[in-house]
């Protein structure tokens, strides 16, 4: 299994984006780190779209990102047709948005969420695989992305 993964944040999404790094890094996660770099106010899409572009590009396949409420962020990553971003807060979601809707990138709401929910997360998100048996599941995802 490739162990790369992207992150992303902004400002609200900073000190939960450094703490995910680290963890991930010490499971041996090769982490790409595509800001914010403080916790200075910034821009979330300008960090969703180079998340993005890497998992369109094949730099990664997966990402984590978050802002304070997870809601621009994951708007942002969205209007990419190869990522799936997922607002997931608890454990259940982050496994559902991954087993039925082969979601890419977990989004969170740093605001609204402690360290050791999204870690939960995290770990639930990434050990749980799309089931590509459930036809239902694939075709869905299949409408998901608008062609141009």
């Amino acid at each position: 299994m490739e162990k790369k993964i992207g992150l992303a944040c902004d400002h609200a999404g900073y000190d939960m984006k450094e703490f995910i790094a680290g963890y991930l890094d010490a499971k041996g996660y090769d982490v790409h780190d595509f800001g914010c770099d403080s916790p200075e106010s910034c821009d979330y899409p300008d960090m969703a779209h180079a998340l993005a572009e890497s998992i369109e590009k094949g730099e990664v396949p997966m990402g984590i990102a978050m802002c304070g409420s997870g809601n621009g962020i994951s708007m942002s990553l969205n209007k990419h047709a190869a990522v799936r971003a997922a607002l997931c807060w608890n454990v259940e979601l982050a496994e559902l948005a991954r087993q039925h809707n082969n979601a890419n990138v977990l989004s969170l709401p740093a605001r609204f969420i402690d360290n050791s929910e999204a870690i939960a997360m995290v770990d639930a998100f990434l050990a749980t695989k799309f089931d590509e048996s459930a036809e239902r599941h694939v075709r869905r995802v299949n409408k998901i992305a608008i062609s141009k």
